[in-house]
């Protein structure tokens, strides 16, 4: 019958246990997608600053290319279910985001770096709502905490490794460009491009997606107005938070602000750049036993939890500014608090997805997911930057934890 669709649990290569093919190649792809674009990312604002272009700049494209990155999580998610080619659109979006160091190398001035920055966010759209409905057709139900966490931990640890070694090739580089600031960030992202090439590769040689059928049926308003009301309920306490839940290079700033007074400018940001490496390190160890923890307890009840330590993070970033706390203890609680509420926010919010919707309409599912977290992203950032600036950052850290604790109450009254 036309547009009808099969419905799979698993592949016979995926049935023998969590940990098989699919979420090892899954893990490994994300582990040098990460380290690929976090080099990248460590390095840019240096790469910006030796060419002359403010600050105001860098907001700009990544607000624009956080946008652009949102909206098509929900299309190819959307494509997907509609003409079955999950794995073909991820490794596209792997290959897109491998070549954003490219643009970054060749570029003089702002105009490339934002046509990277697109080109790389719209490939990050496109494939992490995909790869996550591939990975939850690949496991059980009772073991999908333990290899979405599994696939985060993989996932940060390219992050935490990215940054390191991006950090130290740059120091190195320098060494044979005395006289060319702008050169050893160029050799840096030309050295990122070998782990995006090497994502691609990793995702079309180990990963399976045999439970993809084509549902030339499938209308995309329609498919919306038709999303389960408990997945609807979901997605607006994940929305309510999200508006509050900032992106954390404002804690790098934050503990740079503070660390100045006691360190000077150029150290606090080093040791600000660090803590923001611990909390990665942090989310890394932590995701794989949180998964466990969800399967054996409840994914939601693990996710309010996460949720709650969130809360914590901006009212005592708030409680910093308010003290005037310069004290690098107080900063570590809070970088390590963020590392754990990501890895519970990261890891359960796509298995909890999983268990609230069919399987026929997963991937736009999860592309829904990724708009609503991205459209919160763009609003807290923006918001928090802003009253920060025009008001204070104590008003916009404590604005941001009690955004978060609302949505955390919603999250909480949802029925199991």
């Amino acid at each position: 019958m036309p547009g009808r669709v099969k419905v799979l649990t698993t592949n016979d290569d995926n049935a023998g246990g969590w940990l098989n093919r699919t979420v090892v190649g899954a893990g490994l792809t994300s582990a040098l997608g990460d380290f690929n674009y976090e080099t990248c990312n460590v390095i840019l604002p240096g790469f910006l600053a030796v060419l002359g272009i403010p600050a105001v700049a860098l907001g700009a494209i990544e607000g624009i290319a956080d946008g652009i990155s949102s909206f098509s999580k929900l299309g190819s998610g959307y494509i997907a279910d509609k003409l079955g080619h999950r794995k073909t659109l991820v490794i596209v979006g792997y290959g897109l985001t491998a070549l954003m160091p490219v643009l970054f190398a060749l570029s003089g001035g702002w105009a490339l770096i934002l046509c990277g920055r697109i080109v790389g966010w719209f490939g990050k759209g496109i494939r992490s709502p995909l790869r996550d409905a591939i990975m939850a057709e690949a496991i059980t139900p009772a073991s999908k905490g333990k290899a979405f966490g599994f696939h985060r931990a993989a996932d940060t640890a390219g992050a935490v490794i990215g940054p390191l070694l991006g950090v130290a090739a740059l120091a190195w580089a320098q060494d044979f460009h005395p006289k060319d600031a702008s050169a050893p960030f160029r050799t840096v992202f030309w050295l990122a491009l070998i782990p995006g090439i090497l994502s691609v590769l990793s995702f079309s040689l180990l990963v399976k997606d045999d439970g993809s059928v084509p549902n030339p049926t499938l209308q995309f308003w329609s498919t919306l107005r038709e999303l389960p009301s408990r997945f609807q309920r979901y997605l607006r306490a994940v929305g309510i938070f999200g508006i509050g839940d900032f992106a954390h290079t404002l804690l790098i700033l934050a503990a740079t602000q503070l660390l100045t007074s006691s360190m000077g400018v150029t150290h606090a940001a080093m040791v600000a750049g660090l803590l923001y490496v611990w909390r990665n390190a942090v989310q890394t160890l932590v995701s794989f036993p949180i998964g466990v923890l969800a399967d054996r307890f409840g994914h939601r009840r693990l996710l309010v939890i996460g949720y709650a330590i969130g809360v914590s993070v901006a009212a005592l970033t708030a409680t910093a500014f308010a003290i005037q706390a310069n004290n690098l203890v107080l900063l570590v609680c809070i970088f390590t608090l963020a590392g754990f509420y990501v890895a519970v926010q990261e890891s359960l919010e796509a298995t909890l997805t999983s268990e609230l919707v069919p399987q026929t309409i997963r991937a736009t599912s999860y592309g829904l997911l990724a708009s609503v977290n991205g459209v919160g992203d763009l609003i807290s950032s923006a918001v928090v930057g802003l009253v920060w600036s025009a008001i204070s950052p104590v008003i916009a850290f404590a604005s941001a934890a009690v955004v978060m604790a609302i949505g955390t109450v919603t999250l909480a009254r949802l029925r199991d």
